[in-house]
């Protein structure tokens, strides 16, 4: 499929380029795409949660009361779950998360992120840009001019840059990223998706589009 190249000021440059039908026009898979947010999610879980258990609680070991005759349950120790201060039953001790998922899962369920956003009309390309220096005021610009600045919007870079980098950081709402490092998440995170002209050709060539 082919879409309008847009200028940094939003408007159209004449030209088009060409969207693999093999990478954007597939039918999406939610399942893959399910099985990769959750694992880059848990991939982020740091796992450290901890609660004491009876016998990591600090308190006496003797016997409360006598097993009989009292009219209440027995009690064996202070640091029973069902005392005050007592251990928890069951409680959360670390663990790691992170799950194991097919490179060919993982690169499916991204072409289906990049399929929904064109489903969605919520792609556009324009052409490769850069600044001399780091100019805030300037991205905030090219932000309004493609009426993206009050949308959630990733912007993919065929390399990295880091004028546009530092340009975008202090923004809320507008994220930048390498166009063969990004992830699933990342692209169904955002409203809308800006691809440099260079950055398609990385996309090409990192699924291996001849």
């Amino acid at each position: 499929m082919e879409i309008k190249v847009l200028n940094i000021q939003g408007k159209e440059t004449g030209r088009t380029i060409q969207l693999e039908d093999s990478i954007f026009g597939i039918e999406p898979n939610d399942h893959a795409i399910y099985l990769d947010v959750k694992q880059i999610l848990a991939n982020r879980r740091q796992g450290t949660h901890k609660s004491k258990q009876r016998n990591e609680v600090s308190g006496s070991t003797r016997k409360l009361k006598r097993q009989k005759g009292t009219g209440t349950a027995r009690a064996g120790s202070i640091k029973s779950p069902l005392f005050r201060g007592g251990g928890r039953v069951f409680g959360p001790v670390p663990r790691d998360y992170s799950f194991k998922l097919n490179k060919k899962i993982k690169q499916l369920a991204r072409k289906s992120a990049l399929a929904y956003k064109v489903k969605e009309n919520a792609l556009l390309v324009i052409e490769d840009f850069n600044f001399d220096t780091p100019k805030t005021k300037e991205f905030v610009n090219i932000c309004k001019n493609l009426n993206v600045a009050d949308k959630k919007t990733l912007f993919l870079l065929s390399e990295t840059n880091k004028n546009i980098y530092l340009s975008s950081r202090n923004l809320q709402k507008q994220v930048t990223a390498i166009a063969s490092s990004v992830n699933t998440y990342e692209i169904l995170n955002a409203n809308m998706l800006v691809l440099t002209e260079s950055s398609v050709d990385a996309l090409n060539k990192m699924f291996k589009v001849s």
